[in-house]
C-alpha cells in the first residue's frame, strides 16, 4: 500500500480543572494517509485492502505504543476517513476483518472490542476516534475519544487509517461505574 505520510498526535494532560494529573495521561494517535486503489470505481472483492490492514496495523500500533514511553496501554480505538471518490466500505475493509489482531498483539492483549469510527470527507475532515479500556469495555473511567484531523488529507483518492492508544483513562474521573481495579477482563465486557 502506498503511504503518502504518517501523522502522530500526542495529547498529554498534566492539569485538569486546575488540579495536577499525576502521572500525566498520554493519548496517542498514529495515522497513515494511503492511496485508495479502489477510488472512483466499484470493486466487489475488497480482499487486497483487508490483507494490507495487517502490516499497516502492526506499523501504526507499534508507533503509537512507542509514544507511551514504556507505560502499559490502557485504552485503544481505531478509525478511518475515506476521500470523496471512495466508499465507507473501503475504510471498513481496512478496520474490521483483520486489523484487530495486530492491534491487540501490539498493545499486549486486549479482550474488549476495539471501538471504531469511520466517515467520508476531504482534506481537514475531523474524526472522533472512540476509546475504551482494552480488557473490559464497560470500564466507565476510560470512556473517551480523541480527535484526528489532518489538514491535507484525505485527498479524493486516499484513505486515512488510524490507531489510538492511551496510558490512562479520563483525568479526574468521578462519575462512578466499573473501574480498572474492579474489571475481571475475561469476556471483554466487565
Amino acid at each position: 500500500m502506498d503511504i503518502r505520510k504518517i501523522v502522530t498526535m500526542i495529547d498529554e494532560t498534566r492539569l485538569e480543572a486546575g488540579r495536577s494529573v499525576d502521572p500525566p495521561i498520554r493519548r496517542v494517535i498514529v495515522a497513515a494517509v494511503c492511496a485508495n486503489p479502489f477510488a472512483g470505481r466499484y470493486v466487489e472483492d475488497l480482499t487486497p485492502l483487508i490483507e494490507e490492514s495487517v502490516p499497516l496495523g502492526e506499523r501504526l500500533t507499534a508507533a503509537a505504543v512507542d509514544q507511551l514511553e514504556g507505560k502499559p496501554v490502557h485504552s485503544y480505538g481505531k478509525g478511518g476517513i475515506v476521500g470523496m471518490r471512495g466508499e465507507l466500505e473501503h475504510v471498513a475493509a481496512m478496520l474490521h476483518p483483520k486489523l484487530g489482531t495486530p492491534v491487540r498483539e501490539g498493545v499486549g492483549g486486549g479482550k474488549a472490542i476495539i471501538p471504531s469510527a469511520k466517515k467520508r470527507g476531504g482534506p481537514g475532515t475531523s474524526l472522533d476516534i472512540p476509546l475504551h479500556y482494552k480488557d473490559a469495555a464497560f470500564v466507565r473511567t476510560h470512556f473517551d475519544a480523541v480527535e484526528l484531523r489532518i489538514v491535507d488529507a484525505p485527498g479524493d483518492d486516499e484513505l486515512v487509517i488510524a490507531v489510538a492508544v492511551t496510558d490512562g483513562g479520563r483525568p479526574l474521573p468521578r462519575v462512578g461505574g466499573l473501574t480498572v481495579d474492579e474489571a475481571v477482563g475475561e469476556n471483554g465486557l466487565r
